[in-house]
């Protein structure tokens, strides 16, 4: 019996890769047609406006769904806004690379906010804490910053609220990422040989059920980050980390398992903070914060204005704001731009009544993630 000969390369193979080639060829074209018309667009933007922020995230919005609105396939319609969003950064980086605090170190969810929000054309500025994140942006040391401000499962970030009270930073964008939990284990690394599982006690607890189910009898080791606990995992032959895939990638391990959280639907928001307002879309969220004269019935006043005119309050939260005892703040999130009605009318509305009202942003609402 003689050995079978390869199957023959189907005929015409050749020349749909010299098509395809061909087609790249365009794309690349295209791309720097773009780029160039991008740089057009700066240099006017500041002979016009000079100092005005070369980031728009109105914009960047617009522009991936009126893109995937036209798109009729077969390209998948979710891969137009990773596609785009990378266009777009490498554009906004001829200019100069954008700059981005957020709360770090590299490789955490946060982290991750940033390249989705971004895109890779960027330098990423790690902070040690939400604070610093706001003083960077504060000292213009950085662009933007990024912060996590409320998780799907674990509530609302005070600090991001609280230091909001003193900041006179804006929110110019809203993130929302799913929380993916990957089982990380060296290279070469096998599952036998776990013997401690590294991670941030909040991960660990997201996947105490799958821990229990998988590596029984391996320990766990509280890690200040995810990130942290990659690194850790990495000096450690017997050791694995809970963490993002991302961070795999930066720690050289590999991911031995995807999407081991418990619950599935777990998401946070992150929050984009700038100094320059951020246009209408449509399709928007304000958020700010109001102190009221204490007394029967001032809650009630606080919120009317927006009742009366049928504006969804999708958040209220107080916080003591730290000036005087008993005294609170409540931070409110309302579906529509200031600049827009009814909003604008219960805004003024809610001065009158209000013994302070603070603007945090008008921003576009962010697309829901696909969990």
């Amino acid at each position: 019996m003689t050995p079978s000969s390869p199957s023959p390369a189907p005929t015409g193979l050749p020349e749909l890769r010299s098509r395809i080639d061909a087609v790249d060829e365009r794309i690349l074209g295209l791309l720097n047609e773009r780029a160039r018309l991008a740089g057009e667009v700066g240099e006017l933007k500041r002979a016009l406006v000079p100092g005005a922020p070369f980031y728009a995230p109105e914009r960047e919005r617009q522009v991936v769904h009126r893109l995937a609105a036209l798109n009729p396939g077969p390209f998948p319609g979710e891969a137009v806004r990773p596609v785009f969003q990378e266009i777009m950064s490498a554009c906004l980086s001829l200019e100069r690379p954008l700059r981005v605090a957020f709360l770090g170190p590299e490789g955490t969810f946060t982290h991750q906010a940033v390249k989705h929000q971004f895109g890779g054309s960027i330098l990423a500025l790690p902070q040690g804490s939400i604070p610093s994140v706001f003083q960077a942006v504060e000292r213009g040391q950085a662009d933007h910053g990024v912060v996590p401000v409320e998780n799907a499962t674990e509530g609302l970030v005070d600090s991001t609220l609280d230091t909001f009270l003193e900041s006179p930073l804006r929110i110019t964008a809203e993130i929302l990422l799913p929380v993916e939990q990957a089982l990380l284990l060296r290279p070469g690394g096998e599952w036998a040989q776990v013997r401690r599982v590294y991670s941030h006690p909040q991960a660990l607890g997201q996947c105490q059920r799958w821990l229990a189910g998988h590596l029984p009898c391996a320990s766990h080791v509280a890690a200040p980050s995810t990130a942290e606990a990659a690194r850790m995992a990495r000096e450690d032959p017997d050791g694995a980390a809970v963490a993002s895939k991302l961070a795999a990638g930066i720690f050289d391990l590999r991911v031995a398992a995807e999407s081991i959280q418990d619950l599935d639907g777990n998401a946070t928001r992150f929050l984009v903070l700038g100094r320059a307002a951020t246009g209408p879309t449509g399709r928007d969220r304000t958020s700010l914060v109001a102190t009221v004269q204490d007394g029967p019935g001032a809650l009630l006043r606080l919120l009317e204005p927006l009742a009366r005119r049928g504006l969804n309050l999708s958040r209220i939260q107080s916080r003591p704001t730290r000036r005087k005892a008993w005294e609170h703040a409540f931070f409110l999130d309302v579906q529509g731009h200031e600049q827009e009605e009814p909003l604008a009318a219960a805004l003024a509305e809610l001065r009158e009544v209000a013994a302070s009202v603070k603007l945090l942003g008008s921003y576009p609402l962010a697309q829901e993630p696909s969990l």
